[in-house]
């Protein structure tokens, strides 16, 4: 797929701290409970850590539980959807649609929200810039 922002494995490598390029381009995850964004509650847009094309808003991220910052539907046309079947289990990766960087994966497990859904994203794959108050 060509992707808006492309780049070679060795600018990434350049660009991106080793946990960040660990999760954005080879699709590992952070450890439960310890990201950034888990629990917070900050308004604003969530971009992606990699290009800053943006993501979800705050408005639609929930406290799911999982250990991880949960979002029920991310802004228009802004995720690649990729089967998954890693791990020996049968799940939908979520990767930024502008660089194709890996952000987590979507579950149909997000009861009580309008979509039904649970964008469940590793908090470094992404930057929160808090909405303009003033």
């Amino acid at each position: 797929m060509g992707y808006q922002v492309e780049k070679t494995d060795e600018q990434w490598r350049a660009e991106l701290s080793p946990e960040e390029y660990a999760v954005l381009r080879q699709a590992g995850t952070e450890q439960a409970f310890k990201g950034e964004y888990t629990d917070t509650e900050t308004e604003g847009t969530y971009s992606c850590k990699a290009c800053g094309h943006e993501l979800f808003t705050s408005n639609t991220k929930f406290h799911s539980g999982c250990g991880w910052p949960s979002f029920y539907q991310p802004i228009t046309d802004t995720i690649e959807y990729i089967k998954d079947t890693s791990h020996g289990m049968d799940r939908v990766e979520v990767r930024c649609a502008s660089c194709g960087s890996h952000l987590g994966h979507v579950f149909p497990d997000g009861y009580g929200t309008p979509t039904g859904d649970r964008y469940c994203i590793n908090s470094i794959s992404i930057d929160l810039k808090p909405a303009d108050r003033s």
